[in-house]
């Protein structure tokens, strides 16, 4: 097994993606670990792409925190979610649990709203998945 998950939507958790992935204008999706791995990816994304998708979202989201320290003195802020706006259209990142992120690309005429709200529905689901204890072969939870 390598050591960095082959980003396609079949990997164990990409089915975060694909509610997101059927809004409209939501064009791709990435789930990434805080030192900048792929943890899973939509189809349309290229592998490479994908990678530095990963590591620039762990950047993206630590220069937000150091901006947001350095405007409030806040040693440790807690983000909700960090935007860029470009011609080509929006990147959103929110934060998906421990050391995991989760980031979208939108064309520009997404209702950013809408993704937003499904963004954190995803974590929320995510979350209670990762939770969730493993199960016996039987059905049964481990203790």
């Amino acid at each position: 097994m390598s050591s960095t998950p082959s980003p396609t939507a079949t990997d164990e958790i990409s089915w975060v993606l694909t509610p997101l992935l059927e809004l409209p204008g939501v064009l791709h999706a990435v789930i990434a670990t805080g030192d900048g791995l792929v943890e899973g990816a939509s189809d349309g994304l290229g592998r490479a792409s994908a990678e530095r998708v990963a590591a620039m979202t762990a950047t993206v989201h630590a220069a937000a925190r150091a901006f947001t320290t350095a405007f409030t003195d806040t040693a440790q802020p807690r983000l909700a979610q960090t935007v860029v706006e470009s011609d080509l259209g929006y990147a959103i990142v929110v934060p998906a649990g421990e050391n995991t992120s989760l980031a979208v690309f939108t064309s520009t005429d997404a209702q950013l709203g809408n993704v937003a709200y499904q963004m954190q529905v995803q974590v929320a689901a995510l979350g209670r998945a990762l939770a969730s204890p493993p199960r016996r072969p039987d059905g049964t939870p481990r203790s």
